[in-house]
């Protein structure tokens, strides 16, 4: 007899593969040492955070033991923390955002389930776009909907719009997006950005009800040779960009996120109404007292992107020279190279034998493909160089 519900149940036996592959490396960690592999598994930021959240911290510090210092608060956030993101917003998406456009949570993940919670009717469907990143079917079953992947353009991993406008249908409840993309560093275009809408507001006037543009951002703040995403909140009513500090401010673990909705929706007041009660019955409460502060005191820092880029070169140069074939991330510190011989998990499984822990991009809806994380030191790149080496000599000789 289970103790668990047949759901949870069956989501145990089908682990995330990032977190099997991140317990996978602690048993080779214990075995061999730290320093002897070379885990690329999970995206866990190892940068400090900037001066401006110790500063912060240290400004909260010197009023922690007054009253109510941590104490409850509105369910979507503190009201100055809420006007000076706004603020910021305004600056990154190019249009006026006020406190009534925002609502502070615990993370983008709280953010995305508190939307879903507000919106999806048991029954109807989420589409995203694969690769994807595999809690958003979790985000969604939790509110009795159902998750859909569209394939990607198979040479770019950019949106197919032929088929995602066959995707769409009379239960279709939202399209959620992910650009900077993990798992592939993809960034969409303005034409990519422009399509998606087009195609959102035919099939919201077909089907008589609209269809929400989700776009999960956590990292618009990391992208390359200066490219800029383009904002989804100018361009539709039904848009939503949900984000947070975990990677621009390497405050994973502090779980401060936000939900921005667009300044165009009609019906505004309604929606950030229901988000506050979601945020409260979905048992988040209120986001952290704590990382608001943070977040308020940093909001014009992010972590050295300098670093990254530096990182995403040595990855590039250690991946070419061992012969794998990949496309260059624009954005994130993510690679998704093709996996020599074709079968991710096996690969997955040769790398593991030279101490380099991957993800395979079955586990992201794209076999075929394995996933690296670049958030790690230069150094911990180049030692697993020749382990990358031989693993692909091993399947393709």
């Amino acid at each position: 007899m289970s103790i668990l519900s047949k759901t949870v149940a069956s989501y145990l036996q089908n682990a995330s593969w990032i977190r099997r592959m991140f317990e996978a490396g602690g048993k080779l960690k214990a075995r061999f040492g730290e320093d002897n592999v070379y885990d690329f598994s999970l995206g866990n930021p190892d940068l400090p955070a900037p001066q401006a959240v110790g500063a912060a911290l240290r400004k909260f510090a010197e009023r922690a033991d007054k009253p109510f210092a941590f104490g409850y608060m509105p369910n979507g956030g503190f009201g100055w923390a809420r006007e000076k993101l706004a603020a910021c917003l305004s600056g990154e998406h190019g249009v006026a955002l006020t406190a009534d456009d925002v609502i502070l949570c615990c993370g983008a993940a709280g953010g995305l389930n508190a939307f879903l919670r507000a919106t999806l009717n048991p029954g109807e469907e989420v589409l995203g776009i694969a690769p994807y990143f595999v809690e958003y079917g979790f985000y969604t079953e939790n509110h009795g909907g159902t998750f859909r992947a569209v394939d990607s353009l198979k040479d770019t991993f950019k949106p197919n719009t032929l088929a995602l406008e066959d995707a769409i249908g009379p239960t279709t409840r939202a399209l959620l997006i992910n650009s900077p993309n993990n798992p592939t560093g993809v960034v969409y275009d303005e034409g990519n950005i422009r399509a998606i809408v087009a195609l959102l507001e035919a099939k919201s006037k077909k089907f008589g009800r609209p269809v929400w543009l989700i776009s999960d951002e956590p990292y618009r703040f990391l992208c390359y040779d200066g490219i800029n995403p383009p904002s989804v909140l100018p361009r539709y009513p039904y848009a939503v960009c949900v984000s947070s500090f975990s990677k621009s401010l390497s405050l994973p673990g502090e779980r401060v996120g936000y939900v921005a909705v667009s300044p165009l929706l009609a019906e505004k007041e309604e929606l950030m109404a229901a988000l506050n009660l979601t945020i409260r019955i979905l048992g988040f409460v209120n986001p952290p007292v704590v990382g608001q502060h943070l977040m308020a005191g940093a909001l014009d820092s992010h972590v050295d992107i300098g670093i990254y880029t530096e990182r995403r070169q040595v990855m590039a140069d250690v991946l070419s020279d061992a012969g794998y074939a990949f496309q260059m991330p624009a954005g994130a510190f993510y690679f998704f190279p093709q996996a020599p011989g074709g079968d991710d998990v096996a690969f997955v499984n040769t790398l593991l034998e030279e101490r380099i822990l991957a993800v395979p991009g079955s586990g992201f809806g794209c076999p075929g493909h394995f996933r690296l994380a670049f958030c790690v030191d230069k150094s911990v790149i180049r030692r697993a160089a020749e382990g990358f080496a031989k693993a692909r000599r091993t399947v393709e000789t």
